[in-house]
C-alpha cells in the first residue's frame, strides 16, 4: 500500500509555522514537499533558536522530509524557475506578508488561470478583504486581536497560549482544505483557489466562548486550569508535591467521586452537592474538599483510585515528563529523523494507516534539494551553474 498523496507535488512558498505544519502533514501522508527560501537565511524560522544540536527547534519540527530549494525571486530568472516549479505541481501553497505572492506574479487568479489543475492555498493574518487585510500578523498578535488571549491564564491576568494556537488552527484549517480540494478535483479535474486566515481560524477555535457571550451578554472568565462552567474541575495537590487533575463531567460521576474518592457518600445526592450547577455555586468548598483528600495520596495513589472509579483524571506533567511518557513508549511513538546537524527523536505524525510506515524524512539543510530539483526539471548543468554564477540559486 502507498500513502494517500503518494504522486502529489506541492510547492510551498512558505515561512515561520503555520504553512509549514500544513505542508509537513501533505509531507507525512506521501506528498513531495518543494519549500522555497530565500538566499539570506531562508525561512526566518531556522534562526528562532539553536536547541537542536544548534538548529531550531520550530525548523526541525515542521520541516522534515521536505525539500530545500533556494531561489531569488527578486530576480526575474529565480521567477521563471519557480514558475517551471510550480506548473507541474499539484498544489501551490504560500504564507508570504500580505499581497507579497501576487506581486511577485504568483497570485492565485493568476497561477490557476495558467493552471487549471491546481490547487493554490493562500494563508495570512486577517484574509485578502477588509480593514485588517494589510496588517501585519504573528501568532501572540492575534490570540490577542481574536480575544484567545483573554480567555487564557489566571484570572488575575490574559495569557497567551503555551503552543502558537493560531497558527496550528490554520495550518489546521490549510491541511484539512487542500485535502478536499485534492479529492474534488478527482472527480471534477480541476483544483481550486482556497484561503485561509488565522484570524477566522481561531475564532472558530473560540467557538464556545463567542455562543456563551452571544447568549448570556457576558464573556466567560478566565479560570486556569478550571472551567467556567463545571466543578470539580481544576489541578489539586498531592501529598508529594504534585498535582492531579479531576474533571468531573456530570453528576453520576460526581456520586462516584463522593462515594468511592472522597468517602462522602452523603454528598452524592445531597441538594447543595449532587448538581453541576450547585457545585459551581459553592466552587471554593468543593475544591477544598477534592484537595484535601488528594493532599493524602501520592500522585500514583491518586490517579489509580480514580481510574478504578472510571473517573477522568491526568497528572499535571512537564514537557521533560512528556519526553519519557510511558503511553508513547509503549506506542512506540518515536523515530530517528536525520539532520544536519545530527540524528534527533521525532514523534510520528497523530494518525496511522495499517499496512504503510509513514515517512519520517531528513530536516533539509538550506537549498540542499536545489540543483536536483532543477535537474527533475531538465534544467542543463550549464543552464544551473549560470543561474548559481548569477546568484539566483542559493544553496
Amino acid at each position: 500500500m502507498s500513502l494517500p498523496l503518494t504522486g502529489t507535488t506541492v510547492i510551498a512558498l512558505e515561512q515561520a509555522v503555520a504553512a509549514p505544519l500544513a505542508t509537513r502533514h501533505l509531507c507525512d501522508l506521501g506528498a513531495r514537499v518543494v519549500k522555497i527560501e530565500r538566499p539570506d537565511g531562508g525561512d526566518f524560522a531556522r534562526g528562532y533558536d539553536r536547541s537542536v544540536n544548534g538548529l531550531a527547534s520550530h525548523f526541525v519540527w515542521l520541516n522534515r522530509g521536505k525539500e530545500s530549494v533556494v531561489l531569488d525571486l527578486k530576480a526575474p530568472e529565480g521567477r521563471a524557475v519557480l514558475a517551471d516549479l510550480v506548473a507541474g505541481a499539484d498544489v501551490f501553497l504560500q504564507n508570504l506578508a500580505p499581497g507579497a505572492a501576487a506581486r511577485l506574479g504568483f497570485g492565485s487568479a493568476e497561477l490557476r488561470a495558467r493552471h487549471p489543475r491546481l490547487v493554490t492555498v493562500d494563508l495570512s493574518g486577517y484574509g485578502t478583504g477588509g480593514p485588517y487585510r494589510d496588517k501585519r500578523a504573528y501568532d501572540m498578535l492575534i490570540q490577542c486581536e481574536s480575544g484567545l488571549a483573554s480567555v487564557t491564564g489566571p484570572p488575575e491576568r490574559p495569557a497567551k497560549t503555551g503552543v502558537p494556537t493560531s497558527d496550528i488552527a490554520a495550518g489546521m484549517y490549510a491541511l484539512t482544505a487542500t485535502l478536499a480540494a485534492l479529492l474534488g478535483r478527482a472527480g471534477s479535474g480541476r483544483g481550486t483557489a482556497i484561503e485561509v486566515s488565522m484570524f477566522e481560524a481561531t475564532a472558530e477555535w473560540l467557538g464556545h466562548q463567542l455562543h456563551h457571550t452571544q447568549g448570556t451578554g457576558q464573556a466567560p472568565g478566565r479560570a486556569g486550569l478550571s472551567h467556567p462552567a463545571i466543578a470539580p474541575y481544576d489541578a489539586y495537590p498531592t501529598a508529594d508535591g504534585h498535582e492531579v487533575m479531576i474533571g468531573i463531567q456530570n453528576d453520576r460521576e460526581w456520586a462516584r467521586l463522593a462515594t468511592g474518592f472522597l468517602d462522602r457518600p452523603d454528598l452524592a445526592d445531597h441538594p447543595e452537592w449532587a448538581t453541576n450547577v450547585a457545585r459551581v455555586r459553592r466552587r471554593r468548598l468543593v475544591d477544598a474538599l477534592v484537595g484535601g483528600r488528594t493532599a493524602t495520596m501520592t500522585a500514583e495513589e491518586a490517579v489509580k483510585r480514580l481510574d478504578a472509579l472510571a473517573i477522568a483524571s491526568a497528572r499535571l506533567n512537564g514537557i521533560g515528563d512528556l519526553l519519557h511518557h510511558p503511553q508513547l513508549a509503549a506506542r512506540d511513538r518515536w523515530r530517528p529523523v536525520a539532520t544536519p546537524a545530527g540524528e534527533v527523536r521525532s514523534l510520528l505524525p497523530p494518525f496511522d494507516f495499517a499496512e504503510v510506515e509513514l515517512p519520517m524524512g531528513p530536516v533539509p539543510e538550506l537549498g540542499a534539494h536545489t540543483d536536483s530539483a532543477l535537474r527533475a526539471l531538465g534544467y542543463p548543468a550549464t543552464r544551473i551553474a549560470a543561474l548559481r554564477a548569477n546568484g539566483v540559486l542559493g544553496g
